[in-house]
């Protein structure tokens, strides 16, 4: 039997795929949830039309990613953030501030849920992040997390976070022996 998948069913296809299921699965399961409708000549017409309004507007999306990713690809942006002791932030850097600043510096228009951080920012230093805009489109920044009121350090030397945290338990270690 012929479904057309609403949403994705996994080992089955993805959403507004046509598939081939055994009908008694598409009866059973997927047409009471809710997650298929029978494949007939109408059904498969507006799946051909929902697919064309889609790629029509994956193509616009692309043309807007690619002007975006022209201008921040390969940039720094400098977060300034109140810092405790050690380098450790009061919070952490979220996707959300990331993207402001973003919008706020080059001018463009990006959402939360464009950024992916690879890591969760609680500390000082320079983390690369990605931004997925688009899934034809790779945008990779690094995002330059300081302390506004520390002395200008040059840029070149980031402060790795993980050589900051075993430093004193490094000291400790040896004090005790």
């Amino acid at each position: 039997m012929k479904v057309i998948l609403k949403q994705a069913v996994p080992k089955v296809g993805k959403a507004g795929q046509l598939v081939k299921v055994k009908p008694g699965f598409a009866r059973n399961f997927l047409f009471p949830k809710g997650m298929a409708v029978v494949a007939d000549k109408g059904q498969i017409r507006a799946l051909e039309a929902r697919n064309a309004r889609d790629a029509s507007k994956l193509a616009e999306t692309l043309a807007g990613a690619q002007a975006i990713a022209a201008k921040i690809n390969g940039k720094t942006l400098r977060i300034e953030v109140k810092v405790g002791e050690g380098g450790r932030l009061f919070g952490a850097v979220t996707s959300q501030d990331i993207a402001d600043q973003i919008n706020k510096e080059f001018g463009v228009n990006i959402d939360k849920k464009d950024v992916a951080l690879l890591l969760p920012i609680k500390r000082t230093g320079k983390y690369p992040i990605e931004i997925d805009m688009h899934r034809d489109v790779a945008m990779h920044m690094n995002v330059a997390v300081v302390d506004p009121t520390a002395e200008v350090v040059a840029e070149e030397e980031p402060a790795e976070a993980p050589a900051v945290a075993e430093a004193p338990e490094a000291e400790a270690a040896t004090e005790e022996a």
